[in-house]
């Protein structure tokens, strides 16, 4: 991941199981689209995945974009990390993106654990020492008692050694510029999370239920009111990267659910300056 121009990085979520040609399939039909790169969650909502740095090389090799791993300090030892780590560099991944990861659920407490033996500030400097480039995650609280909270956190992690930070999803311009504001002092490349919506109930639950999201009521109303719910995401989301290139150093898209193809409603075929018309 460099950062000397403004960055469109997409994030995959692996398949549940070991084929992986549905999602390249599915990849295939965006490569054409303007975007530097893929961004591979590793096991979200503490539900099992393929590995990600096995995913991150398919990718690679198969559509030609470099991919950031996601590791996290839920899944694996410090042991485990360091060869990850190393093995990722080995493979020709060049950045990493780390956290803590999702908790996992109660039901499931009785079947698996979380590890978490290594502090998320050792995880940063031990990513560094591998050579690899290290971003970190934040979340875009609003209002100045928990933004200040988060923001506290994160130069935590940059004095750790994080080189770059990406954002969980904003919907609002004002709000993207207030983070813009708060992070613009912090001297690293900072990263808006986009997550396209697509129904009043996706909204709604994203608000209510997902920790670290915010989707303010004017944008729940709107999706509400809206002919064709989708397409207000898309233009909703599209509307957020202009602002993000005015104000960021790059944007990481979250298409929900595997629907890769309403990028085609954001972003702009290689080489145009507008999104497609597809």
């Amino acid at each position: 991941m460099t950062h000397d121009r403004f960055e469109v990085v997409v994030e995959v979520v692996p398949p549940s199981g070991a084929d992986a040609e549905p999602l390249l399939a599915a990849l295939e039909g965006i490569n054409d689209l303007s975007f530097n790169g893929f961004s591979v969650a590793t096991n979200p909502v503490a539900k099992p995945r393929m590995d990600a740095l096995s995913l991150c090389r398919i990718l690679q090799d198969e559509l030609k974009r470099p991919a950031t791993l996601h590791v996290t300090t839920r899944d694996h030892n410090r042991l485990s990390l360091q060869g990850i780590l190393w093995g990722a560099k080995a493979l020709g991944i060049k950045s990493v993106l780390v956290m803590t990861g999702d908790f996992v659920p109660l039901a499931e407490k009785g079947i698996t654990s979380s590890v978490r033996d290594i502090s998320l500030t050792d995880l940063i400097k031990m990513a560094r020492k591998a050579g690899l480039t290290t971003g970190v995650v934040m979340n875009p609280f609003t209002d100045e008692l928990r933004l200040g909270i988060a923001m506290k956190r994160l130069k935590e992690k940059v004095a750790a050694g994080a080189q770059f930070v990406v954002t969980q999803p904003v919907y609002t311009a004002r709000d993207a510029e207030l983070l813009a504001e708060a992070l613009n002092p912090l001297g690293i490349p900072a990263h808006l999370g986009l997550l396209p919506l697509r129904t009043f109930r996706h909204a709604a639950f994203l608000h209510h239920k997902v920790s670290g999201i915010e989707v303010p009521e004017e944008v729940r109303s709107a999706m509400a009111k809206a002919e064709n719910p989708t397409a207000e995401g898309i233009r909703l989301t599209r509307d957020l990267l202009a602002t993000a290139r005015q104000h960021f150093h790059g944007a990481c898209i979250m298409p929900p659910f595997d629907h890769f193809e309403i990028l085609h409603g954001v972003l702009p075929r290689e080489g145009n300056t507008g999104p497609t018309s597809k």
